[in-house]
């Protein structure tokens, strides 16, 4: 092949028609447990999430809910995937051995929020949410009560249903029910045996199972690692308990001109990915974590 502009500007544009059609099919699980929130700035601050807004029976003046009780900020991240395309390989036309790359390129662009979201879920039980503590935490302040949304347990029909009761009696400050209904159990691939059991099996242990169908089981490649912790979460508010904040989506980018040192340089035509996002905590009050650790 005669490498000219021409040549490396319908090469690109096949790259991105590739790169455009698995992106758009690639199948993703963050968008399950997070809510995508578009950011116009470098950082979103998440003041709002110090309280859940709840109607009021209106007597006398008007309540103005009080909005900035905490000071919670997400920063956006820079994200990239570059490769280089040596120039002989084109000149030879072996351009098609990088066809799969690409495909490759577009699957690891498209389930990179999954990255983000899932890691951000496994350290829930380290890293801080809006009100100074755990995401996953036994210490969590509602008015002058303490409030826990984390175990110890396995994953058991005992410990599920006590997750899912004590998410269901959770209310605020004035006692009034937060109206939470878990519907989705996480787990990792090591913990999917028991979660089917619980969600999908007819009777366990000779009795009925009134726990199936209560909520959907998904399993998580991701939480690898984590083999023995799960999570029950309500899933079907405004605000899920996880946030992916997007400042820039993915755009596929080239750089092909001679001109460019790294075509100069190193006879190579680079095309990459890049990205600007992050991932945080939304309400702990919709997520329940066990570590596992205790039978």
């Amino acid at each position: 092949m005669i490498v000219n502009q021409q040549a490396l500007h319908g090469i690109t544009t096949g790259f991105k028609t590739i790169f455009n059609k698995v992106f758009s099919e690639t199948k993703v699980l963050w968008d399950k447990i997070a809510t995508k929130v578009p950011s116009e700035t470098g950082e979103e601050n998440y003041k709002w999430l110090g309280k859940i807004p709840r109607m009021r029976e209106w007597i006398g003046d008007r309540e103005i809910q009080n909005l900035a009780a905490s000071d919670y900020t997400i920063k956006n991240k820079d994200f990239e995937l570059t490769i280089g395309v040596d120039r002989n390989d084109i000149e030879d036309d072996k351009i098609g051995v990088y066809n799969p790359v690409i495909q490759d390129i577009a699957q690891s662009t498209a389930t990179f929020p999954d990255d983000l979201v899932f890691e951000l879920l496994k350290g829930g039980f380290e890293n801080k949410c809006y009100d100074g503590q755990p995401f996953f935490s036994t210490t969590h302040k509602v008015g002058k009560k303490t409030v826990s949304n984390k175990g110890t347990n396995k994953l058991s029909p005992i410990s599920y249903a006590a997750a899912r009761s004590g998410m269901m009696s959770l209310t605020d400050e004035h006692g009034r029910s937060l109206k939470l209904i878990p519907n989705l159990l996480v787990v990792a691939p090591g913990n999917e045996e028991m979660g089917r059991k619980i969600l999908l099996a007819e009777q366990i242990d000779g009795s009925t199972n009134i726990y199936k169908g209560t909520a959907e089981l998904l399993v998580v490649p991701d939480l690898a690692g984590s083999d023995d912790a799960w999570f029950l979460l309500c899933t079907t508010k405004p605000l899920k308990p996880l946030i992916f904040q997007e400042r820039k989506a993915p755009k596929f980018d080239a750089l092909i001109d001679d001109k460019d040192e790294n075509v100069f340089m190193r006879k190579q035509y680079l095309y990459g990915v890049h990205c600007r996002a992050n991932a945080g905590y939304g309400f702990w009050q919709m997520a329940f974590g066990s570590t596992g650790e205790v039978a």
